[in-house]
C-alpha cells in the first residue's frame, strides 16, 4: 500500500449536524442531499419519529425525524431546519435535523471509542466520538441504524 492509499484509508469525511446542543456526523458517501425541510405525507399508524413520505423525484422516500428517535425535546421546524436525504442500504431514507454544520475530515486518532455508560444509551449505532478542534462530534452508524429491525424501513440482509 503507498502512502496516499495509506493516508485516504486513515481518514474519513463527515457531514456534521446539529440536534438541540449536541453536533452529530454521519460519513459523507451516505449522503445524496441536503434539502430544506418540506411537508411531508404521514403514514397512519406509523411510529412518532417517523414523519411520514416525500416523493423526490419520483421516489417515496421516508423521513424519520432524528430528535423524536433519540428522544430528544421535540422542536419547532424552522428556516433552519433541513433534512439530510441519505443512500443506505440501496434505499433513500431523509432524516430531518435541526441545522447541517459542515464537511470535516477526521483522522483515525481523532475518533475515540464510546464510553463505557452503562446501559443508560444505545451505543449500537453510534460508531465513536470525533474531536475536531474544540468541538466533540456523535459520529453514527448510519446504515445501522436505518436497517435496525426497529426502523423497519430497509431489509436488514441488504444492509451496507
Amino acid at each position: 500500500m503507498n502512502d496516499i492509499t495509506a493516508t485516504i484509508e486513515s481518514a474519513d469525511e463527515y457531514l456534521t449536524f446539529a440536534l438541540g446542543e449536541e453536533e452529530y456526523g454521519v460519513e459523507i458517501l451516505k449522503v445524496q442531499e441536503i434539502r430544506g425541510y418540506d411537508t411531508v405525507t404521514r403514514l397512519p399508524d406509523a411510529p412518532e419519529y417517523i414523519k411520514g413520505v416525500i416523493n423526490l423525484r419520483g421516489t417515496i422516500v421516508p423521513v424519520i425525524d432524528m430528535r423524536l428517535k433519540f428522544r430528544l425535546a421535540k422542536a419547532e421546524y424552522n428556516a433552519l431546519t433541513v433534512m439530510i436525504v441519505l443512500n443506505v442500504a440501496d434505499r433513500v431514507v431523509g432524516m430531518v435535523v435541526d441545522s447541517v454544520s459542515d464537511v470535516v475530515r477526521l483522522e483515525s486518532e481523532q475518533i475515540r471509542p464510546v464510553p463505557e455508560i452503562g446501559a443508560t444509551i444505545d451505543r449500537q449505532f453510534i460508531t465513536g466520538i470525533g474531536t475536531h478542534g474544540e468541538r466533540m462530534l456523535i459520529l453514527l452508524e448510519i446504515a445501522k441504524l436505518m436497517t435496525s429491525a426497529e426502523m423497519g424501513l430497509v431489509a436488514h440482509a441488504n444492509a451496507a
